[in-house]
Parts: C-alpha cells; structure tokens; sequence
C-alpha cells in the first residue's frame, strides 16, 4: 500500500500545534532581517519512503533531525559553562558570575583528588588540591559550592565517574537542606567509568563493582529523582585521547548498550531508566563532520533501542546530548585563534541539534579560564543563539547533499566498528582486550604525524606563526588553597560525631558485600559527614582498585 506523505506531513503539523500550546515557541512568526518568513522546518516537496526511514520529521523516528518538533524555535539550548578551581567558596563566586552573565546550567569541575576519591589531605594529593577544579572532601564543601544558589531552579552538571555516587548523594543533601524534595532536583552526572578505563584514567574500582555502582544509581533515581540524568554516556574523552568522529560515535555507543545490558542484568526494565540516558560528545573543527556526526548518533541509538532492546518509550529512543567544544584543537600560540576555532565548533554543535552546551575559553590551553575569557566564551553561545538567526528553523542543513552523503557514510563506518566490537564480546570486552584503546592510540599517532609533517594544517603552529607574541594574563590558584582545605577538613573531623560516622562506614561495607542498593547507605554517610576519601575507602577494601 502506498504511503500519503501529504497526511503524514498534515498529521505532524496537527501534533506539533497541539504541543505548542504546552512549549510555545519564542516568536509568533520568524522572520529574516530582509522580512523573508522562515518556515519551522523544511523539507522536500515529493518525499520518498527512503527519505522517511533516513530523516522523517523532527522530534520523530528515527530523530536524526532532532529530538523536538520545533527544537530551538521554542527554548534554546542549554548554556552551561563548566567551572570549578580551587576552594568550593572560590567556585561559588564564579557560578553566581556566570549566572549573572546569562548562563543557564551550572557545570562542576572537580579536582583530580576528588575524582580519584581522595581528601585533600591523603598523600597523593600533595600539589594537586584545587588545581584542575573544585576541592571536594565533604558535605560542608558542597554546602558552600552551592551557597545561594536555589537548585530547584538551575540545573547541575557534575563531571564525576568513579566516586559518581557520592558527589551525588551530596548534591542530594544540599537540596534537601534546601528545603527541597528529591524530586525537584535536576541535572546530570557523567557516571560513564567506561570510558576511564579507554581514555581518561580516572577510575578506582574494577569494571564489575564499577557496573554495579551506576546500576545502583539508574535504579535509585528512576524511583526517587525522576528529573535526574543518571550517566552522560561520553564521548568526549574519547575524542580528546585522539580518536576520529567515528571511533567517537561508535565506542561511545557501544558503552552505552554495555550500560543498557548491564542494567536490564540486574532486573530493571529499559524503559524504566532508559529516558533518563544522557550523552556528552565533542565538538572538533571539520565542521560538516560533525554536524553530521551528531544527526547519525540520534539516528543509530533510537535503531539500537528500538530493535536490540524493543523499548517502548518514545523518550527511551532519544538520544540527548551534551556537546563541549574540543579542547585539544585549542593552542597555546596565538590564543585568540581559539575564539575562532571555538566558534567554528560551537556552531556545529548547534545545527547538530544539541541539547546543552560549553564552550571552551580561548586561554585553557595556557591555564583555568579567567573571568574575561569565560565571559567571551558565554558570549559566543549567546550571540549564535540570539543574533545568528540558525535556532529559527530545525535542522537547517537537512537536505544538503553533502551532509546526507556524509550522515550515511558515517553511519556505515559507525556500524562496522560496533559490529567488530560485539564480535568481541560487547565494551567491556573490548576495552578489557585493549581493542579499543589501541584504535585511538594509532589513529591519534598517526595525525600527529600529519601535523608534525605539515599534512594538517594548525593555524599559529605549523603556519602562519608570530615572533615575540604576547601571552595573555592567566589564572592561576594559590598554594594556599591546599593549606586551607587540608585545614577546614581537619576541623570538620574534629567536631563532627565520629561515632555516626563510623557506624555508617561499617554499613557501608556491609552493604556493598551483599547487593543491595547502596545509594541509601551512601546518603547516610554524606549526612554525617563522611568524606569522598573515607566513603571511597571503604569501598575499595571491599571491591579492589582497578589496575591499568
């Protein structure tokens, strides 16, 4: 029977209507600056069964035009600068900054002690507390990290994967010290150790524990913080380690069916957790290729969802994503080239069809961004959003023939390296075989190569270099910092009740002997007062560290 693309396209038209009395758009009518109306979204006049398998309309299956009917016409997206340095009173100053500037998300750096779960005072932090982002050993840094800041209005990104659990069971606290209910709270963390163990390094435990850990959290925040995006599935790290935009696309997919898996293993229903999956890609300089990196993700992942998991939820098929412009395209020489390049990136990101977004100061490969150049990077968002005119219409580049041949081509290549990496026996395999590690080892040998012999162009390295610039002011954080952490931790033990706590870490241990859930154990101990390090050492006494 042949289809009847004309009420196909009626019936959309009539949904969409319906929706917009819910998520109206920003203008009554859109319109260039010459008066030429801009209609929501374009297609072809004459569609074709390929054209409604590959593309069809927004905010419908298979998604590659976006995951909303009319997308940035209604809301933009979300502008979430991360930041995070020093002490938590320091990062607060620069969060009440960028919101005053017009950020709309909050994003937390933290430093790389607290990523590993060690306090300030542990040994291995000497030299690095407060150095890559915030210094978090308690609850009470948590309190002032978010002092003044109502957290049933904004929502909080927290770039945290190993001790993912614990950072959150603390934001958690601070919102109910607020007054408010679990439930009322927002947000992401990235929750993705996958990827550690491929990319980053940041890991503690070993992959089963780890596993263990984030299902815990799918399953406690489905019943108790509905609005929380459990894992930020990402793939940024892997393309910052050196991997092209396909390897991007598809080890990052292929960890999150390993997450799916994972979590359907241990009794939860997909569409239970599947709608609040989250992933976080980057943004390089091919700026086709990335535009159409992001259009073929949406597309393969609803495939994925759909046919490999049979979920039901239109939102379960829906690939969200967070997008950060690349911060290994940004040079040291010649800075202000990085407004360019992170422009350039940040552009992509939009006519991709991102949900949130960061942009990159032009001073991060010299140091922590300062006040200026954060503004600057905030600015470039706004001024593509407000000024540009590209959020006025869904997916403008749908169409081109270009970015489809290129969407398919990708699609292909995206499949083949998934295809090989079930043939492995699924991520953790993989990455327990080094396979995909050593594709990203020898594709990023082989353009440094490319850059080093003049192949790859770098504007300000390999050409078109000056003598003599001038290197822009920096921000740099004061040892004194460590000393002062180190300090308020040791009074924070002092005075806290040290029966509670260790009452709380015996539980802990006990509960992560057994199997049941331990995010409620995990609330305790941050509600008397354990630190990152003492929660993280319990754990590790009972499920090991993880040795790369």
């Amino acid at each position: 029977m042949e289809r009847d693309y004309a009420k196909e396209k009626e019936d959309w038209r009539r949904k969409t209507e319906i929706l917009l009395n819910k998520y109206p758009e920003r203008k009554k009518e859109f319109k260039t600056l010459s008066g030429i109306p801009i209609e929501r979204v374009y297609y072809p006049d004459h569609m074709t069964d390929e054209y409604m398998e590959k593309l069809g309309f927004p905010g419908e299956w298979p998604y590659t035009r976006g995951i909303r009917p009319t997308m940035y016409r209604a809301r933009y997206w979300t502008m979430r600068q991360y930041a995070g340095f020093g002490s938590a009173e320091e990062t607060n100053k620069r969060f009440n900054y960028l919101l005053e500037q017009g950020q709309t998300g909050l994003s937390v750096a933290f430093d790389l002690p607290t990523q590993i779960g060690y306090d300030s005072d542990h040994p291995l932090s000497r030299g690095e507390v407060g150095k890559v982002g915030v210094a978090i050993d308690s609850l009470e840094d948590m309190e002032t990290l978010f002092e003044g800041i109502p957290l049933h209005k904004v929502s909080t990104s927290m770039t945290i994967n190993a001790p993912a659990a614990i950072l959150l069971a603390m934001y958690l606290v601070v919102g109910e010290k607020q007054g408010l209910s679990f439930k009322e709270l927002s947000g992401t963390i990235q929750n993705d150790i996958l990827k550690e163990y491929i990319a980053r390094g940041t890991y503690i435990y070993p992959p089963k524990p780890s596993m263990r850990l984030i299902t815990d959290i799918f399953s406690f925040c489905a019943a108790e913080v509905p609005k929380w995006n459990t894992i930020s599935i990402s793939g940024y790290h892997i393309r910052e380690a050196g991997s092209t935009a396909v390897q991007e696309v598809a080890f990052t997919l292929a960890n999150g069916i390993a997450y799916v898996e994972t979590a359907i293993k241990a009794g939860l229903h997909v569409d239970q957790f599947a709608p609040r999956l989250a992933f976080f890609f980057n943004a390089h300089n091919h700026f086709f290729e990335e535009i159409a990196k992001f259009r073929v993700a949406r597309r393969i992942w609803a495939k994925i969802m759909k046919e490999r998991f049979g979920a039901k939820k239109e939102e379960s098929l829906q690939l969200r994503f967070h997008t950060q412009t690349g911060g290994s395209t940004l040079t040291a020489q010649q800075p202000e080239n990085n407004i360019v390049r992170v422009t350039l990136q940040a552009l992509a990101a939009v006519l991709g069809g991102t949900q949130s977004l960061h942009t990159n100061s032009m001073d991060e490969a010299l140091s922590l961004p300062t006040e200026q150049s954060a503004r600057v990077a905030l600015r470039t968002q706004q001024i593509i959003a407000y000024e540009s005119g590209v959020a006025d219409t869904v997916d403008p580049l749908g169409g081109s023939y270009f970015l489809e041949a290129l969407t398919d081509q990708m699609e292909r290549e995206i499949i083949r390296y998934m295809e090989k990496i079930d043939s492995l026996g699924g991520a953790v395999a993989a990455i327990e075989q080094g396979y995909m590690q050593e594709e990203i080892h020898r594709v990023a040998y082989e353009t440094q190569k490319k850059i080093e012999e003049g192949e790859m162009v770098i504007v300000g390295v390999n050409r078109f270099q000056v003598e003599n610039e001038n290197r822009p002011e920096i921000l740099r954080v004061n040892d004194q910092v460590e000393k002062n952490q180190v300090e308020r931790l040791r009074k924070l033990k002092e005075r806290r009740n040290q029966g509670e706590v260790e009452k709380n870490l015996k539980r802990l241990k006990e509960a992560a002997q057994g199997d049941e859930n331990l995010m409620p154990v995990i609330l305790d101990c941050v509600r008397s007062y354990c630190t990152v390090g003492e929660m993280s050492g319990s754990l590790r006494e009972v499920f090991g560290e993880y040795q790369g």
